[in-house]
This record gives C-alpha cells, structure tokens and sequence, in this order.
C-alpha cells in the first residue's frame, strides 16, 4: 500500500534503516511522558525490541506498520503514525479494528501534523472494505492525543486496564469510529 501525501506531510513505512529516527523520537521525556513515565528508549531497545516488534505486525498490503511522518517544506522527519488491528499483540487480536497511534517530536508539537497525518492515514485505509472501524487508546491525562483522536472523529467508548509485554499495564481511554 502507498500513501499520497496529504497538504504538507510525506509518508512512508519505516523499516530497520530508520533505527537512528526512531531513537531521536525516543530522547526526549516529554515525548515519553505519556508512554512510559518519561524514560528514554536506548539504542539497543530500538534495535532488539522496537523493531522486530514492529516487524511482528508489519504488512505492506494492508498498510500495517509504523508510517513515518516528513514535513514536505523542510524534509524534516517529524513523528510516526502506528497501523495494526487492535489487540495484536493478545490471544485475540481483532483484525477488522485497525488501531491507529501516533508519536511525534515536540518541535511539531501543536501545529496540526498528528491531526492531519492521522486523519489522512485513516481515510486511505478506510478504502478496504475489511477494516470495519478504526480505535485508538491513550493515558487518560494525554489530553492531546484524546483531542487528536476527537479531531478524527472517534467517540469515547471506555477507560480500562491495557496489558502490554513491553510497557506493563496502563490505565488508557479507548476511542473508536465506525468505517462509513
């Protein structure tokens, strides 16, 4: 699958030659805050963890991965948007809810890219029949990440406990949206 650019962000699969990015993305606390406490993601997580999970998941067809973000003006490289069915990683995962998530540098922060690369990620998707609603779930004080989810459309459907072999356990919000 290819995704067209949107009115100014370029977007494109990332794979293992983009270890150093997603590093750099990974550096900054604030960034953090919400995934993790604010902890810093070494160089060799990225490597061992990051992308073969990453990999897990990852299909191109079906649009499936972490879609890099670039600014077209400057060619900035400036966050990813996350593709997979919701509960991948479980015992059941749910193949026709396509989770969307979004991590992006805190120098694009408040400028509408999260917004606009989520939304256009969407709809791109939104084409296959297969993909019958589209969720995503965040910390419930990650008030800009509910405000983009709200921006795409998404309804509030529940708070509870999400189980991630990576990151633990975290009380998170989930928002969804009916593909229409």
């Amino acid at each position: 699958m290819h995704i067209e650019n949107s009115a100014r962000l370029a977007y494109q699969l990332i794979d293992v030659s983009d270890s150093v990015f997603l590093f750099q993305l990974d550096q900054d606390p604030e960034v953090m805050r919400y995934i993790n406490g604010g902890k810093m993601t070494p160089q060799e997580d990225i490597n061992t963890l990051f992308i073969p999970r990453i990999n897990a998941y990852k299909n191109i067809a079906k649009g499936w991965g972490l879609w890099k973000v670039k600014v077209i003006e400057t060619q900035q490289d400036i966050g990813w948007i996350l593709v997979r069915p919701m509960n991948f990683f479980s015992d059941q995962p749910v193949w026709h809810d396509i989770e969307l998530g979004w991590r992006f540098m805190q120098s694009a922060w408040g400028k509408g890219y999260a917004s606009e690369a989520a939304i256009h990620i969407q709809q791109a998707l939104a084409k296959q029949p297969e993909n019958e609603c589209f969720s995503a779930i965040a910390v419930k004080d990650n008030l800009a990440s509910i405000a983009v989810m709200k921006k795409m459309g998404m309804q509030y459907i529940k708070s509870y406990t999400h189980s991630d072999s990576q990151l633990g356990d975290l009380a998170v919000v989930l928002y969804s949206m009916q593909n229409t």
